[in-house]
Protein backbone atom coordinates (compact mmCIF):
# COMPACT_ATOMS: atom_id res chain seq x y z
CA UNK A 1 0.00 0.00 0.00
CA UNK A 2 3.03 2.09 0.76
CA UNK A 3 3.91 2.16 -2.73
CA UNK A 4 1.27 3.70 -4.24
CA UNK A 5 0.46 6.21 -1.90
CA UNK A 6 3.67 7.73 -1.66
CA UNK A 7 3.81 8.37 -5.54
CA UNK A 8 -0.01 8.80 -5.68
CA UNK A 9 0.57 11.67 -2.72
CA UNK A 10 3.64 13.36 -4.08
CA UNK A 11 2.26 13.87 -7.30
CA UNK A 12 -0.52 15.49 -6.01
CA UNK A 13 1.29 17.74 -3.66
CA UNK A 14 3.36 18.73 -6.84
CA UNK A 15 0.21 19.38 -8.65
CA UNK A 16 -1.12 21.29 -6.05
CA UNK A 17 1.61 23.59 -5.47
CA UNK A 18 2.03 23.89 -9.19
CA UNK A 19 -1.24 25.06 -9.38
CA UNK A 20 -0.66 27.39 -6.65
CA UNK A 21 2.37 28.69 -8.36
CA UNK A 22 0.97 28.94 -11.89
CA UNK A 23 -2.23 30.50 -10.54
CA UNK A 24 -0.74 33.05 -9.07
CA UNK A 25 1.43 33.97 -12.10
CA UNK A 26 -1.44 33.86 -14.39
CA UNK A 27 -3.76 35.97 -12.23
CA UNK A 28 -1.19 38.60 -11.15
CA UNK A 29 -0.14 38.94 -14.66
CA UNK A 30 -3.28 39.31 -16.73
CA UNK A 31 -5.89 39.38 -13.98
CA UNK A 32 -8.09 42.03 -12.87
CA UNK A 33 -7.56 43.07 -9.08
CA UNK A 34 -11.01 40.67 -8.33
CA UNK A 35 -9.17 37.34 -9.93
CA UNK A 36 -5.78 38.25 -7.19
CA UNK A 37 -8.25 38.45 -4.33
CA UNK A 38 -9.98 35.25 -5.60
CA UNK A 39 -6.49 33.30 -6.02
CA UNK A 40 -4.78 34.47 -3.14
CA UNK A 41 -8.22 33.84 -0.41
CA UNK A 42 -8.51 30.27 -2.36
CA UNK A 43 -4.87 28.96 -2.03
CA UNK A 44 -4.48 28.73 1.75
CA UNK A 45 -8.24 26.69 1.66
CA UNK A 46 -5.85 24.17 -0.82
CA UNK A 47 -3.76 23.42 2.25
CA UNK A 48 -6.14 20.81 3.06
CA UNK A 49 -5.23 18.89 0.58
CA UNK A 50 -1.54 20.07 -0.09
CA UNK A 51 -0.45 19.49 3.57
CA UNK A 52 -2.17 15.74 4.19
CA UNK A 53 -0.08 14.76 0.88
CA UNK A 54 2.73 16.32 2.32
CA UNK A 55 2.46 14.01 5.18
CA UNK A 56 1.13 11.22 3.09
CA UNK A 57 4.56 11.15 0.72
CA UNK A 58 7.47 12.06 3.75
CA UNK A 59 6.10 9.31 6.05
CA UNK A 60 5.53 6.76 3.23
CA UNK A 61 8.82 7.64 1.88
CA UNK A 62 10.47 7.02 5.59
CA UNK A 63 8.53 4.04 5.91
CA UNK A 64 9.89 3.05 2.19
CA UNK A 65 13.70 4.03 2.54
CA UNK A 66 13.54 1.56 5.48
CA UNK A 67 16.29 3.12 8.18
CA UNK A 68 18.50 3.56 4.35
CA UNK A 69 20.53 6.78 3.72
CA UNK A 70 22.93 6.14 0.95
CA UNK A 71 22.36 6.78 -2.40
CA UNK A 72 19.07 8.26 -3.93
CA UNK A 73 17.33 8.06 -0.90
CA UNK A 74 19.81 9.47 1.08
CA UNK A 75 19.38 12.49 -1.41
CA UNK A 76 15.94 12.68 -1.58
CA UNK A 77 16.29 12.66 2.57
CA UNK A 78 18.26 15.18 2.55
CA UNK A 79 16.13 17.32 0.25
CA UNK A 80 12.64 17.09 2.83
CA UNK A 81 14.05 19.36 5.43
CA UNK A 82 14.70 22.30 2.90
CA UNK A 83 11.12 21.27 1.07
CA UNK A 84 9.54 21.66 4.75
CA UNK A 85 11.15 24.62 6.12
CA UNK A 86 10.66 26.57 3.08
CA UNK A 87 7.14 26.23 2.99
CA UNK A 88 6.52 25.71 6.73
CA UNK A 89 8.55 29.13 7.52
CA UNK A 90 7.92 31.19 3.92
CA UNK A 91 5.07 30.00 1.77
CA UNK A 92 2.23 29.26 4.47
CA UNK A 93 3.10 32.76 6.39
CA UNK A 94 3.13 34.21 2.87
CA UNK A 95 0.23 32.74 1.65
CA UNK A 96 -1.86 33.34 4.53
CA UNK A 97 -0.85 37.13 4.77
CA UNK A 98 -1.27 37.60 0.82
CA UNK A 99 -4.92 36.45 1.24
CA UNK A 100 -5.55 38.80 4.38
CA UNK A 101 -4.03 41.68 2.10
CA UNK A 102 -5.90 40.31 -0.96
CA UNK A 103 -9.47 40.30 0.72
CA UNK A 104 -8.73 43.25 2.43
CA UNK A 105 -7.80 44.93 -1.43
CA UNK A 106 -4.49 46.15 -0.33
CA UNK A 107 -2.39 46.00 -2.96
CA UNK A 108 0.51 47.74 -1.56
CA UNK A 109 4.21 47.11 -1.55
CA UNK A 110 4.30 44.66 1.06
CA UNK A 111 1.97 42.84 -0.91
CA UNK A 112 4.00 42.69 -4.27
CA UNK A 113 7.02 42.18 -1.95
CA UNK A 114 5.85 39.24 -0.36
CA UNK A 115 3.96 38.11 -3.54
CA UNK A 116 7.65 38.20 -5.33
CA UNK A 117 9.11 35.99 -2.15
CA UNK A 118 6.50 33.64 -2.60
CA UNK A 119 6.71 33.09 -6.20
CA UNK A 120 10.78 32.15 -5.59
CA UNK A 121 10.08 30.13 -2.41
CA UNK A 122 7.19 28.26 -4.34
CA UNK A 123 9.42 27.62 -7.67
CA UNK A 124 12.63 26.68 -5.47
CA UNK A 125 9.39 23.61 -3.83
CA UNK A 126 8.70 22.81 -7.44
CA UNK A 127 12.03 22.31 -8.65
CA UNK A 128 13.20 19.95 -5.42
CA UNK A 129 10.02 18.02 -5.43
CA UNK A 130 10.18 17.78 -9.01
CA UNK A 131 13.73 16.31 -8.72
CA UNK A 132 12.37 13.80 -5.63
CA UNK A 133 9.97 12.47 -8.21
CA UNK A 134 12.26 12.06 -10.34
CA UNK A 135 14.64 10.18 -7.95
CA UNK A 136 11.91 8.52 -6.98
CA UNK A 137 10.79 7.01 -9.99
CA UNK A 138 15.00 6.14 -11.05
CA UNK A 139 14.69 4.16 -7.45
CA UNK A 140 11.37 2.16 -8.53
CA UNK A 141 13.01 1.31 -11.76
CA UNK A 142 10.22 3.45 -14.20
CA UNK A 143 13.29 6.07 -15.32
CA UNK A 144 16.63 4.79 -16.88
CA UNK A 145 19.51 6.79 -14.81
CA UNK A 146 20.80 9.31 -17.07
CA UNK A 147 23.86 10.81 -16.54
CA UNK A 148 22.03 13.76 -14.96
Amino acid sequence: MKKLIHPVAGVLALATIAVFWLSTAVSELIGAPETVTLVKTAIPWGFLLLIPALMATGGTGLSLARGRRGGLIGVKLRRMPIIAANGVLILVPAALFLAMKARDGAFDGSFYAVQAIELVAGAANLALLSLSLRDGLRLSGRLRRGRG
